[in-house]
């Protein structure tokens, strides 16, 4: 095991547990009345802005890249980062944030296959049980298992399937790139293109006053700083020593923090079959690690 691993896994669970936190940050938009559009436009702006800020002071030189490379970036930025988030935050708008995260994460499944095609890694007994734990779990924990009858729209699970497959898509267009740039480069990178393109397409330029509510400029920069910045820098530094479909099933843990943070600051109840799914999602990222993992 490469002496990189430890410090991967342990970083790209930290960057899920802060996607996990999104619904704090997201809800407060709606309420201003941004649509699922405008939250995508906020969430890549406000991200670039610090990514760019904090690269000019800190890390100019690694915002040099090659020209070739710049197609993964805009592909990662737009038909992955834009696109998922907006499948995503639909999704949650239209029904509930339980059903967008766990459509949401048919990620790992499309990451692992697609990983399969194009960077032939091994589909291994292990690698496919800590999926089926993985997806099960997701389902236990926002409560679609095992008593779960709700009627779906067909609509919203066809956008949420696709927010799972956009949200595959990043792992694959950024993994190319990870041997030549740093994390940071990757994530200022996509996120620069995500943000331009958001800037061209969203209206969210016509609702500039709902900017004078204090809530409003907290949730942007938390949703920014937080479920954005940290959390894509962490996982693409995880993304550069684990293989893509490791690195997905590991970040499943998202779910199990948006339902913690849910029983922690918003009264939801824990039942035991959410429990049941915790563990579940945890004994597929042990799964995933081999159980060989010593934190040094």
């Amino acid at each position: 095991m490469s002496t990189h691993q430890p410090k991967a896994y342990l970083l790209t669970i930290s960057g899920a547990i802060c996607w996990g936190l999104i619904g704090l940050f997201i809800a407060p938009l709606y309420v201003r009345g941004f649509t699922a559009w405008d939250v995508v436009a906020i969430r890549g702006i406000f991200s670039f802005t610090f990514l760019l800020l904090f690269m000019l002071l800190f890390y100019r030189k690694q915002l040099r890249t090659q020209v070739k490379d710049h197609v993964l970036f805009a592909s990662a930025g737009i038909l992955s980062l834009a696109f998922f988030n907006y499948f995503y935050f639909e999704v949650f708008s239209r029904s509930n944030l339980s059903l967008a995260v766990t459509l949401l994460y048919t990620g790992p499944l499309f990451v692992t296959i697609l990983s399969r095609v194009f960077f032939k890694e091994p589909l291994t007994t292990r690698k496919i049980l800590a999926l089926v734990f993985a997806i099960i779990g997701c389902a236990f924990v926002v409560g679609l298992l095992p008593f779960g009858s709700q009627s779906i729209p067909i609509e919203t699970l066809v956008m949420g399937i696709l927010s799972g497959f956009c949200y595959a898509l990043y792992s694959i267009f950024t993994k190319p790139v990870t041997k030549r740039y740093s994390p940071l480069t990757i994530t200022t990178y996509t996120f620069f293109y995500m943000a331009l393109f958001m800037a061209l397409t969203s209206n969210v330029w016509s609702k500039v006053d709902a900017f004078v509510h204090i809530d409003v400029w907290i949730s942007a920069l938390l949703l920014a700083l937080v479920s954005t910045v940290a959390a894509y820098v962490l996982y693409t530094y995880g993304l550069k020593y684990l293989e893509a479909g490791k690195a997905s099933i590991l970040a499943t843990i998202e779910p199990i923090v948006a339902v913690l943070v849910g029983v922690l600051f918003l009264s939801d109840l824990l039942r035991f079959w959410q429990v049941l799914g915790i563990i579940l999602v945890l004994y597929a990222a042990v799964l995933v690690v081999g159980g060989r993992v010593r934190i040094e």
